[in-house]
């Protein structure tokens, strides 16, 4: 038995969450919060600077920068000095500000598809063009199609690669061998690496992710690395996170147009939640992934002993699942609309993730266990239901 307790159901209607405006009965899986109280010592620092009672401009302290350094360089082996990181209001806001200042009008943002669905708005509103470079699937796997790759890189329009480490939603860690090599076709070609990092605490417990800037020195040389507490400690909200980028020119030019888009200065809270977790909220983050995995445990159980013809693919990393339901579909993309419209389970359609997602479905499992078990039942009804309905099988 644990020190938390990741069981306990909470009631998040009345707290304005997005991810639960929804109608009575439905159940949210959906959007990737998560369903857990953040961690108490967090709670308890928040409520101490809430206490102060005036709410005014905030600055970025040292014990911020000391901070994110100790965490990447304890639980990741990564050196960080001050001078390299840079306060942004969040990881979407960085990369549009990144796009923004570092291509021009119709260029190339190359991306691994099927990938975070944010990731073309953020090429797209900032006048760029996303160039999908698919992953192959390869024996329940996925893997980087490196032909395609460089042939994508190669193209002179080709400005950026935006890289997701770990992926989501396919769930991959990227090896430091693989990002060496993307580093190194990068490199070759003139090519900005953004990379997304932002779910890289959500590990399986024996696993741990490489951030792309440790992988080589190439790498760490031309890369813009997104980090934040966010998704590791249910704080979205809260409007905080951190850039990390080694070169100097290209770090003059991304903290120019983050405070050019004033997404540079913090929030009232955004110091403390981001202090409090990473000096106080290890024990916790550690629980919470244990309780994740095992979520993700009885997902497969549950999906390989009672629904036939889908095929779950394990997650290495992130707190959601990617499921194959391919050989139902037939390539349509409208069973996750179907299962919501019949079960109240709200899922995301793997459509929506680009090319390779069609057929696919994304389920959070960041909730408690009588969640999961809910959701489950509920997929399973939906998904017979559909066969019913479609005479698929």
């Amino acid at each position: 038995m644990g020190k938390y307790n990741f069981d306990r159901v909470i009631d998040r209607k009345k707290s304005y969450a997005m991810k639960w405006d929804v109608k009575d009965g439905e159940l949210p899986m959906w959007v990737a919060d998560m369903d857990f109280e953040t961690a108490p010592e967090v709670k308890s620092a928040l409520k101490s600077r809430l206490d102060i009672g005036a709410y005014g401009y905030s600055y970025i302290p040292d014990e911020w920068y000391d901070a994110y350094i100790s965490w990447w360089q304890r639980r990741y082996n990564l050196t960080i000095s001050k001078d390299e990181l840079i306060f942004s209001t969040g990881v979407i806001p960085t990369i549009s500000s990144s796009v923004r200042k570092l291509t021009t009008p119709n260029e190339n943002v190359v991306i691994l598809t099927p990938v975070y669905n944010i990731f073309y708005n953020c090429i797209v509103n900032n006048g760029a063009r996303a160039l999908e470079s698919r992953l192959a699937l390869k024996n329940g796997r996925w893997e980087i199609d490196f032909e395609d790759l460089e042939e994508k890189l190669s193209n002179p329009q080709s400005s950026l690669l935006l890289l997701c480490n770990p992926h989501n939603p396919v769930g991959r860690i990227w090896t430091q061998d693989e990002l060496i090599k993307i580093g190194d076709l990068c490199h070759k070609y003139g090519v900005i690496v953004i990379s997304d990092e932002i779910h890289c605490d959500i590990t399986d417990p024996d696993k741990c992710y490489v951030p792309f800037a440790s992988a080589s020195d190439v790498c760490r040389d031309i890369s813009i690395t997104a980090i934040a507490p966010s998704k590791s400690f249910n704080m979205a909200g809260m409007s905080t996170s951190a850039v990390f980028v080694p070169n100097k020119i290209l770090r003059h030019k991304i903290w120019r147009q983050l405070n050019t888009d004033e997404c540079g200065e913090p929030s009232f809270l955004a110091v403390t939640a981001a202090v409090a977790a990473y000096t106080q909220g290890e024990d916790w983050l550690n629980e919470l992934n244990e309780y994740i995995y095992e979520n993700k445990k009885y997902c497969e159980e549950f999906i390989a002993d009672n629904i036939p013809d889908v095929t779950i693919l394990h997650s290495e990393a992130t707190y959601l699942i990617w499921i194959d339901c391919s050989i139902l579909t037939g390539g349509k993309d409208d069973l996750a609309h179907f299962i919501r419209k019949n079960t109240g389970l709200f899922i995301s359609r793997g459509g929506q993730y680009g090319s390779g997602g069609e057929g696919f479905l994304r389920i959070n499992l960041a909730c408690p266990r009588s969640i999961v078990i809910d959701g489950m039942d509920r997929l399973k009804k939906g998904i017979e239901l559909y066969k019913e309905t479609n005479n698929s099988i």
